[in-house]
């Protein structure tokens, strides 16, 4: 399915949680659960400044995401429905808390933006997606899902 790159932005705005891959010193794959907030078609992750999430990706900038999307039946919340995806590749920096714009502080860490110790202590990874967004069961109709075929979907990034 041929989705358009609004679309799926969309999707990821409304999200707040994903999964971020990376690569590590000793070439070995690691994934961690994470949560973001987009500003300017980029993706911001808070954590701390010696946190192995922020030393692997200084040593590789290499990433991907995935961002699952909860599917339910809203008469029928007890049946089992596979989660929407949106997964893409990137390159991801990490930026010292002092070099990132206040309102984007401010969205990551809320009430701790204005706290400068603890601050200090902190950084953001930002994550620019390249390429194109692969997805599964974005943009169709839930039953729709039953067919891998139908389901899956392509959008440029852009």
């Amino acid at each position: 399915m041929q989705l358009k790159s609004e679309q799926v932005w969309d999707a990821i705005y409304k999200e707040l949680f994903a999964v971020l891959g990376m690569v590590t010193a000793k070439n070995e794959a690691r994934t961690v659960g994470v949560v973001y907030i987009v500003q300017n078609r980029k993706l911001y992750i808070g954590t701390g400044s010696d946190s192995w999430k922020a030393r692997h990706i200084a040593a590789n900038s290499a990433v991907s995401i995935t961002i699952p999307i909860a599917k339910r039946i809203p008469i029928m919340p007890w049946i089992k429905i596979p989660a929407a995806t949106i997964t893409f590749s990137g390159q991801a920096r990490v930026l010292p808390a002092n070099e990132v714009a206040k309102p984007i502080l401010q969205a990551v860490f809320q009430g701790l933006a204005d706290d400068a110790a603890k601050l200090s202590e902190t950084c953001l990874i930002e994550v620019t997606p390249e390429k194109e967004f692969i997805t599964y069961g974005v943009g169709i109709p839930l039953r729709q899902m039953r067919h891998p075929d139908q389901s899956r979907g392509r959008a440029p990034v852009a």
